[in-house]
C-alpha cells in the first residue's frame, strides 16, 4: 500500500501542474468528484479521501479508502476593447475582440485515508489549481503589442492529514500542506517603462516555487438530523518567481491566500442530505493579487506596493443537495454564488488572468459497484459573466473582459 501510494502522489505531481482552473477566482469551485457535484459544498460532510481540502477533520468519517479521478475542463476567456487609438503617452490597445487558445485541460486529484484506530486516521489528499491562463495571439502586434502573449499560473498541494474524533461524532484534523506552483508569462515587453527590473518581466520561461502551510477544522454532530463544520486555511508562504520578479509585487512573491470554510448539512427528509457552506478567499491580502492596477507609474511593477490584478476578497455560497436513491446510487445537484472578486476599473492586468466568474451550476452521482468500489460522475457550467472598465492608460477606451466554463469529473473509490 505505502509503494502504491507514493507512486500515486508522484504521478499527480507529474500531471497536476498541465491544469488550468479559474472558477472562483483562480480557486476550484470544489474538490473531489463528489464535492464538486454539490457545488463544492461539503464543511459538514465527508464522503470521500478528498475531503482534507475542504475540511481535513472529515477524514475520520470517510474509513479506509482510496480514491482517484480526472477532470476535464474547459473555459471560454475573450476580452474586447472599445474606442479609438490614441497617440503617446497613452497606451491604446487595438478595437476588437480576442479569443484566449488552450481550452481544453485535464486536473487529476487523488486521495488515501486509512484508520490507525477507532477515533484516528492518516491520509492523504493530492490536488490542483491554476487560472490565471490566457493565450492571445500575436496578430495586431499582440494584446500588448509584444506578439503572443498570456500568463500561465499552476498549482500543486499535497495534504497529509491526522484526524481525531474525540468524542462521539465530533472530530478535529490537520493537514500540514506542501504546496508547488509555477508560472510564465510572455508578450509584456510593453511594460517595461513601468518595472523595476525590465530583465525579469516578460519572456522568461517556466518557473517555479515550493511553499507550506496548513489547514485545521472540526467536523461532527449537532442533532440527530444536522452535522456542521469549519476549517480555516493560513497563508501558503510561498518562494518568489525570481524570473518575475519586475512583474509582481514584492519582487516575485505570489503567496497563496488564507481561506475559511463553514458548513451544515441536514438529513431531516430520508435519504437526503442539504448541504449549506460559505467559503471566504482573502486574495486582498496577497499584495502580487491584491494591490490595484493603478496608479502604475515607472519602476513600480514588482516593488513591494506595486501594481497587482487588484482582485477583491471573496466569499462564496454553496447549495447541495444529494439523494439516496438505493444502497448502490446516489444523485447530487448544486448551486454556489460568489462576486467576481474583479472590478471594473481593474480590468486592463485582468486581460491576463480574467477570473470573473459568479455562479456555478452543478450535477452528480455516484454508482456502486460493490461493497468495495463506486464510480461518482460529476459536470458543471458557469454561465458567462463580463466585467467591463475604462483602460487607465487610455480613458477612451472601454475594455471588456468575459468568460464561460464547462467541465466534467470522474473518479473511482475503493474502500478497504
Amino acid at each position: 500500500m505505502r509503494i502504491n501510494l507514493a507512486l500515486g502522489v508522484f504521478a499527480l505531481a507529474t500531471l497536476a501542474p498541465t491544469a488550468a482552473l479559474a472558477t472562483n477566482g483562480y480557486l476550484s469551485h470544489g474538490y473531489g468528484t463528489i464535492s464538486m457535484g454539490m457545488a463544492g459544498a461539503g464543511s459538514a460532510l465527508s464522503q470521500d479521501s478528498m475531503a482534507a481540502a475542504t475540511n481535513p477533520a472529515g477524514m475520520v468519517f470517510v474509513g479506509n479508502r482510496v480514491d482517484g479521478g480526472i477532470e476535464v475542463f474547459s473555459p471560454r476567456r475573450e476580452y474586447s476593447v472599445d474606442g479609438p487609438l490614441s497617440p503617446p503617452p497613452a497606451f491604446s490597445l487595438q478595437p476588437g475582440t480576442y479569443e484566449s487558445s488552450k481550452n481544453g485541460f485535464l486536473i487529476p486529484h487523488f486521495g488515501f485515508n486509512r484508520e490507525l484506530s477507532d477515533t484516528t486516521t492518516f491520509g492523504v489528499s493530492v490536488f490542483a489549481n491554476g487560472g490565471m491562463n490566457t493565450d492571445y495571439s500575436g496578430d495586431n502586434g499582440g494584446a500588448f503589442y509584444g506578439g503572443r502573449a498570456g500568463v500561465n499560473l499552476e498549482q500543486l498541494f499535497i495534504a497529509p492529514t491526522v484526524a481525531w474524533e474525540f468524542a462521539d461524532n465530533q472530530a478535529i484534523g490537520i493537514s500540514p500542506i506542501i504546496a508547488y506552483q509555477r508560472f510564465s508569462a510572455e508578450g509584456l515587453q510593453s511594460f517595461a517603462p513601468f518595472s523595476s527590473d525590465a530583465s525579469a518581466l516578460s519572456d522568461n520561461g517556466t518557473d517555479d516555487a515550493w511553499g507550506y502551510g496548513y489547514q485545521i477544522g472540526w467536523q461532527g454532530e449537532i442533532t440527530d438530523s444536522l452535522r456542521g463544520g469549519i476549517s480555516w486555511r493560513n497563508i501558503l508562504e510561498m518562494g518568489e518567481f525570481d524570473k518575475y520578479r519586475g512583474l509582481f509585487a514584492e519582487q516575485g512573491d505570489f503567496d497563496i491566500p488564507q481561506m475559511f470554510n463553514a458548513g451544515i448539512a441536514w438529513s431531516g427528509i430520508q435519504d437526503h442530505w442539504i448541504l449549506l457552506d460559505i467559503q471566504h478567499i482573502r486574495y486582498s491580502e496577497i499584495n502580487s493579487v491584491g494591490n490595484p492596477v493603478m496608479p502604475i507609474t515607472p519602476g513600480s511593477l514588482g516593488t513591494d506596493q506595486g501594481a497587482g490584478f487588484g482582485w477583491d476578497d471573496m466569499t462564496i455560497v454553496k447549495l447541495g443537495w444529494q439523494w439516496q436513491q438505493s444502497p448502490d446510487h446516489a444523485w447530487r445537484a448544486g448551486v454556489s454564488y460568489g462576486e467576481s472578486p474583479i472590478s471594473d476599473e481593474d480590468v486592463l492586468l485582468n486581460i491576463l488572468a480574467p477570473g470573473v466568474q459568479e455562479w456555478h451550476f452543478t450535477g452528480g452521482f455516484t454508482h456502486g459497484f460493490s461493497e468495495n468500489l463506486e464510480l461518482s460522475g460529476m459536470a458543471f457550467f458557469s454561465p458567462a459573466k463580463t466585467v467591463t472598465g475604462t483602460n487607465p492608460l487610455a480613458p477612451d477606451q472601454t475594455i471588456s473582459l468575459e468568460m464561460y466554463q464547462v467541465g466534467a469529473s470522474a473518479s473511482l473509490g475503493w474502500a478497504f
